[in-house]
Parts: C-alpha cells; structure tokens; sequence
C-alpha cells in the first residue's frame, strides 16, 4: 500500500528525517513511535505532501507522490488527521464532514452556479454518507452544533469523520488519543480497530503506548529521525534499542 524507500527531509543542518525506509501493507494498522522530536510528525507531512522529502522516494500503491500536492494524494486514496485538531470555525458538525466528500464528488462549477438536478442529487447523497459517518462514530446528535463548540474528544471524531469522507484506502492518524481522557481512548482504539476491518489501511503516530501496543500489527519506532526498529509489538516490547530510548541505559553502581 505504502513504501518509503531511504528517505530524509533535512531543515537547514537538522537532518529531522534521515534515511527512513519501511512498508505499510494493505489492510494493517501499523504505527510510528518514538520520543519527541523523533521525526514522526514530519515523517507524516512528508507522506501525505506537506512537506517535500529532500532525498528518497515515497510510493502509494505503487506510484510515486513525494512532492505531490496534498488535495491530489487526497484524490488518489490517503487521507489523514492532524496532531492539532483542524476544524473550520462556523461549520457544524456536519458541514465540517461534507467538506471531506469535495475530493470525491463531480459536480462542476458551471452545474452548481445553475442549480442543475445533478447538484442537488449530489448534494443529497453527500449529506447523507456524511450522517452515516457521524453516526458510526456516535455523534449524529451534533450533527447540526458547531464543530468548534464540542469537547474535545467530539472535536477529534468529527474530524476522523472527515477523513473517513473521501473514501481513503489509507488513513494516518496523528496521535489520535492526543488529550483524550481513558474512556475516549477507548473509543478511539475500538474505532481504528474498526475502521481497518472496514477494509481501510491505517498509519498512525502515537504517544499512547498501550493504545498502540493493543491495536497495531505492526510498529516502526524512530529516534533522532532514524528507523532502529520495525516489529510486531510484542518483539518491540522486548527490544533493547527501544528499550534504552524510553526507559535510558542502566546506571552502574560504583563499589
């Protein structure tokens, strides 16, 4: 579904991504983890096109997209959320999800100006895959409250709502449970586990390390914008070199 093959992104003398390489098959959840500052949310916008790599190549199913613009990795089957929710101000809920079905709908510019039947059939139908995205995730009766409005773990499902809207075949999650409390995490993590049974690829940094353990298949682990690990989780869970970045190395004692 996804490759990346040696690639760095560097800011000046940072080198922030450096020569990263790793798959993501279709139909997992795989995750990245690592400490702050790791690289991984940049690792991210360089996937999705908000950043361009410096060197390495990036393939989704098989085609080149490093340097893409994001709407046109949109159009092709990534979608994605944001560390920091990003929601438009004065949307509902809903409107908010009806934006994400823009890449995906096929009506002109000329067919909307002249209010052709075509438009208000597509205008119906996007409205109405919006509210079964809404209720799937437990929220339809904030359909019509401000986006911005809701609590923050509301906040966080609309805006996977919106992901959802285009019709990915994969979809990364930036830090997913960020300021959720226990019973949010939960939902999050039973909704992922969803979302991939759905037939949908997710990609996802995470801090939350129970949730990652718990629903990931597979875990890519960064330090210093370097890959030193690639497992399952259980092999992660025992690696030294993961280990030592989270916990440090041992102290030994003087006599």
């Amino acid at each position: 579904m996804l490759e990346l093959q040696s690639v760095s992104k560097r800011f000046g003398g940072l080198r922030a991504v450096d020569d990263v390489s790793f798959q993501v098959r279709e139909g997992v959840i795989k995750a990245v983890i690592g400490p702050n500052g790791a690289g991984k949310t940049t690792l991210f916008n360089l996937i999705a096109g908000n950043l361009t790599p410096t060197s390495g190549q990036i393939l989704f199913q098989g085609r080149e997209i490093q340097g893409m613009k994001p709407h046109r990795i949109a159009a092709l089957g990534m979608s994605r959320t944001f560390q920091n929710i990003n929601l438009f101000h004065g949307m509902t809920a809903l409107e908010s999800v009806m934006v994400g079905r823009h890449v995906r709908s096929r009506a002109g510019f000329f067919a909307g100006m002249f209010h052709l039947p075509s438009t208000w059939r597509e205008e119906r139908e996007i409205r109405e895959k919006s509210m079964e995205l809404l209720e799937m995730l437990d929220i339809a009766e904030y359909a019509d409250m401000e986006a911005t409005s809701l609590a923050f773990g509301q906040q966080r499902a609309v805006e996977m709502a919106r992901a959802l809207a285009t019709e990915p075949k994969l979809l990364l999650l930036d830090e997913p449970a960020a300021g959720l409390n226990i019973y949010e995490t939960a939902e999050v993590a039973r909704l992922i586990t969803r979302i991939r049974d759905m037939g949908i690829t997710v990609l996802l940094v995470e801090h939350d390390m129970s949730l990652v353990m718990d629903i990931s298949d597979e875990i890519v682990v960064l330090s210093f914008g370097q890959k030193i690990a690639e497992d399952v989780p259980s092999a992660i869970q025992q690696n030294p070199e993961v280990i030592k970045i989270y916990l440090g190395e041992d102290e030994e004692v003087g006599a």
